[in-house]
């Protein structure tokens, strides 16, 4: 149960019912992560609205594979279980190979990110993702200018920075407020990059 109340589907009406409709998969399922905005339907909009356009947008060049491995990578190092699952989750139906998923999650929880399968320039960015969670304080320009010598674009580094922050505030969401997979899909998410209005999980 999380710590605080949150509105089913089946009891919503206005704006929260309208918000749940928009986000909600197969059988009205809500993810536990949205319901928990319920209280504050505007939250829940602008959590959703960040979640689409970093993570799932047609404009981001990053490969969404790797943006949803810095996610589990990023959750992994909060310790939120939550994310964790529901992101390798949908990692694991983007991949659609699992002895590679089985070796991105063994490097992630090991932290033995060389040893992972990761070109040169991926494992310069999960660093980056590890030293702005664990010491966002202590991030310095030599690691953004890794990042531009192996091989990404200014825009791309942008890409990878917003998809570590994101994760920053969805497992702190998460993680505050006790939520949990109990009753959620796992692995959902919006399909739909070209459409950023689109946030029906499938």
């Amino acid at each position: 149960m999380p710590w605080i109340e949150t509105v089913p589907y089946e009891a919503s009406t206005g704006r929260l019912r309208q918000l749940y409709d928009r986000v909600k998969g197969p059988g009205d399922n809500v993810d536990n992560i949205m319901m928990m905005h319920s209280l504050r339907p505007h939250s829940m909009d602008g959590h959703m609205t960040l979640y689409k356009h970093v993570l799932h947008h047609a404009g981001n060049q990053v490969p969404k594979t790797f943006l949803e491995t810095i996610g589990v990578w990023v959750s992994s190092l909060n310790r939120c279980g939550y994310c964790v699952d529901h992101h390798f989750a949908g990692l694991c139906r983007l991949l659609g190979d699992d002895a590679k998923a089985a070796a991105v999650r063994q490097a992630l929880e090991t932290g033995e990110i060389e040893a992972g399968p990761f070109e040169p320039r991926e494992v310069a960015a999960l660093r980056y993702a590890e030293a702005l969670t664990r010491d966002p304080g202590g991030v310095a320009q030599a690691m953004v200018q890794a990042m531009r010598e192996a091989g990404y674009s200014d825009g791309e580094i942008l890409e990878i920075n917003q998809v570590t922050a994101y994760f920053a505030y969805a497992n702190r969401t998460v993680l505050g407020l006790g939520c949990s997979t109990e009753g959620d899909v796992l692995g959902l998410s919006p399909g739909d990059s070209d459409d950023p209005e689109n946030w029906r999980h499938g």
